[in-house]
Order: C-alpha cells, then structure tokens, then sequence
C-alpha cells in the first residue's frame, strides 16, 4: 500500500452519528482488553514496558525517598551522594526488608532494620556497583562483594523523573537496552517549549484499573456531560453539547486526535495525543503555539490501584507573585480535585463491570465518536498479549496487603486534601483583607 492510501486510511474524519468501517467494527465491538488481540495498521511500537513518568522532581526534595509500585513491584526512588537519580527494588538484600522508614544519610541509604547502608562507588555513570559497608564482620569483603541493591534505569526530564520499567530489576545498568526510547515521551520533542510556560500539578490515586483512566481521559467529549459544571468554560455543559469533525492521525510513537467544529467556522475545539504506555497530553492548536497544554502521567501501581501525575502548563498568569496573590494555585486544585472526583464512580464500576465479564461482545458498542478510543483498546491489547506485565510480579491470595494500604496517598475518595486546599485558600483571603485593614488602622 503506497504513502499516500495510508495517510488517506490514517486521516480520518468523524462527526456525531458517523459511521466507523465495518471491518473495524466487526473486528471489535468493545473496548474490553480482555478480548481476543488483532493488530491493526500502523501499531504503536511501544509496549506496557519501557519510560514511565512517575513522580515530581520536587517529590525529593529534602533527602527523602520517593516510595511506589509498578505492576504489583515495591520500588522507591532517590538521589545518591553525587545528586545521581535511582530508582531501586525496595527490598534490602540484607534480610529482605522494606527501606520504609529509613534515610538518605549523606547520599547514603539506611536500612531501618539493621542499620545497612548502601552507597555508590566509582563514576556517576557507574550505576552497577553499590554495596553495603555499614555491617562488618570477619566475612564482610566477600559479603560487600555479592551485595547488590536492584535498580532500574532512571532519569529526569522536564522535572518529571522516569524510570525504564522493564519488570526485572538489575545489579549492573551499564550494559542494559533500553526497550523504549525515552525522547519519545519528552514534551520538547513534539514542540511544546516547556521553559516558556508555568504549571501547576497534583497527584492523584484510583482504586480501579489503570487503562480504564487513560481511556477516560482520551474521551474528550465526556467532558460536557460529566464536567460541565466544574470546568470554568461557557463552551463546555451539558446545554451546548455538540459534534465535531475528528481527525485521527498515528504512526509509530503516538496517537493523536483533533477535534474541530462542525458549524460556525469549523475552527479547532482540542487536540489529544497519547504516547504510549502512559503519557496524555492535551492541547489546542500547533504545540509551538499552543497557550495551554494538560499533561496526564498515569502508573499502574496495582490490579486496582493506579496513580496519576497532572500538569497544567500556561503561557499567561507566569508571574509568581500574581498568580500568589490571586490565589491561582489553590482554585486551579480546587478544580482538579472536583473532576477526579466527578470520575471516579464510573473510572470504579467500569473497572468492576470489565472484571466481571460484563463489558465483552455485545454489551457495549463503540460509535464514530470513539475511534480514538478503539485504537487505543488495540493497541492495549496487543501490548498486554505480548508483554504480560502483570505475570511479572502475580500476587495469590496469600500475598500480604501492605502495599496496597500504604500505596494510597491521594485518593479522590479521601478528601483530606480538598479540605485542606480549601482551607488554606480561606486563609489567604482572610489574610489579604485583614492586612490592608489593619494597616490603614495602624496609620490612623
């Protein structure tokens, strides 16, 4: 098939009540991944294994580690001495406990149960040999020499920190292939210049399955229906739902979709690119140009539990101390943390009804408007099929819980930090009348 019938096939216009190709539709009629794989054209070459964005820089701040799960796997990140990023196994290769409740002792990491510390020796780019030296006794050379911690290979880019996550965690990075190439997550690489904006970012985490998110997050016309009332924007409620015309465009690194307006002038509502396995970035216009772009990391820590990185990035408002006296930080959580919550119901009973059996064959049915959606659930499928990230590291029903209690830091369900956004916003208008008040009185 020439270049030209494949961009035809891949530039594909969808409106309300469109009709997708047969082939595709009798091919599959859901978007359950636990059907029966089939791999369409144009198949995203990245899997479920490789660069994941999995937390802030500014999650290490103060010499503390950084703890989390991937595919059911207990791992923390922090920095060495050098300032060198490591993302480890968190199991002590001492006795085989957990470093919760330890340090970061000179760049150093301190064991909580006996006190083991492990270092890095030699180059920074020397990842493979850390040992431990704190546990001394007559047979400590031979002991130093076969202790290893188990690392996976990390980096930061654009304040976010990756990790390589290939399910089996090395002694030795040095000679480790990358699955997947890194630059092909990076913002920069698809011409957002990232230095010239602000963000602001939360955290939050699910008790539902990790693809079930980011296929709520692909479904931008959710947005008027379920979020109408919270998104601060005249153009999208439930009142003005409207069609538009979708043009999909793939090809090896990315999926993406643009959504313009059928009526009026026909000018663009949104764009939404995927970059797989985790990466949503929303957008409007060419990304050199763009005002505003959203970014979603999401990562699978367990079966049900899953974790996702927000960024909004903004052209405007970047001066701090107007966004601080504005209180633009505290209203713009205010609304993330009111969406995440509208979703979550549905992100939890799809998850049980997909677990279920239920949402197989006939009992749902994709339309025009989720074509998007369909390639995703494609390519989900197939990179399921193939890597089997769950069979990495599969629990029993004998498997201890305690990563599942201690993995949920900011669940929507617990609005510990809603509150607390909440408050300290009231306090910083109360301070910001009072204070001007009780200068004028001091003047008098």
């Amino acid at each position: 098939m020439d270049e030209d019938r494949v961009q035809q096939i891949n530039n594909i216009k969808l409106g309300k009540g469109s009709t997708i190709n047969k082939t595709l539709q009798s091919s599959s009629k859901s978007g359950n991944p636990k059907e029966e794989p089939h791999a369409p054209s144009n198949q995203l070459k990245s899997g479920l294994l490789g660069w994941y964005a999995v937390c802030s820089i500014k999650e290490l701040e103060e010499d503390k580690p950084y703890f989390f799960t991937m595919y059911n796997e207990p791992l923390m990140v922090y920095k060495d001495k050098d300032s060198t990023l490591r993302c480890i196994k968190d199991l002590c290769p001492h006795r085989g406990a957990s470093f919760r409740g330890g340090e970061i002792k000179d760049g150093e990491l301190v064991c909580p149960y006996h006190g083991a510390r492990f270092s890095s020796t030699g180059k920074c780019t020397n990842l493979g040999r850390i040992t431990c030296n704190h546990i001394v006794d007559n047979n400590y050379n031979n002991y130093a020499a076969k202790i290893h911690l188990h690392q996976y290979l990390c980096k930061e880019v654009g304040d976010y920190i990756f990790i390589h996550y290939t399910g089996s965690a090395k002694t030795n990075l040095e000679n480790i292939e990358e699955i997947d190439n890194i630059e092909t997550k990076s913002l920069d690489t698809y011409g957002f210049k990232t230095n010239e904006y602000a963000y602001e970012e939360v955290i939050v985490d699910f008790k539902c399955d990790w693809s079930r998110i980011i296929e709520n997050h692909l479904d931008i016309l959710h947005l008027f229906w379920v979020h109408g009332d919270t998104i601060p924007d005249t153009d999208v409620n439930r009142d003005v739902i409207t069609s538009f015309n979708q043009e999909i465009t793939r090809d090896n690194n990315q999926i993406e979709s643009k959504y313009k307006h059928k009526d009026k002038d026909k000018s663009e509502f949104i764009r939404i690119k995927f970059l797989p396995p985790g990466r949503i970035i929303i957008y409007k216009g060419q990304p050199e140009e763009s005002r505003y772009l959203q970014v979603l990391d999401h990562i699978p820590l367990e079966r049900n539990q899953a974790r996702v990185i927000v960024r909004h990035y903004r052209r405007f408002l970047k001066n701090k101390f107007l966004t601080d006296l504005i209180l633009f930080k505290n209203l713009q959580h205010r609304i993330f943390y009111k969406v995440f919550a509208e979703d979550y119901l549905i992100l939890r009973t799809q998850t049980f009804n997909e677990q279920m059996g239920y949402i197989e064959k006939d009992n749902v049915k994709l339309l025009g408007e989720d074509k998007m959606i369909q390639y995703y659930w494609d390519w989900f499928k197939n990179a399921t099929n193939e890597d089997k990230p769950w069979q990495l590291h599969p629990r029993n029903e004998y498997t201890n819980t305690v990563h599942d209690e201690l993995n949920m830091i900011y669940p929507p369900e617990n609005d510990a930090l809603a509150k607390k956004n909440i408050r300290s916003l009231i306090v910083k208008l109360a301070l910001r009348v009072l204070v001007p008040i009780g200068v004028v009185i001091a003047i008098l």
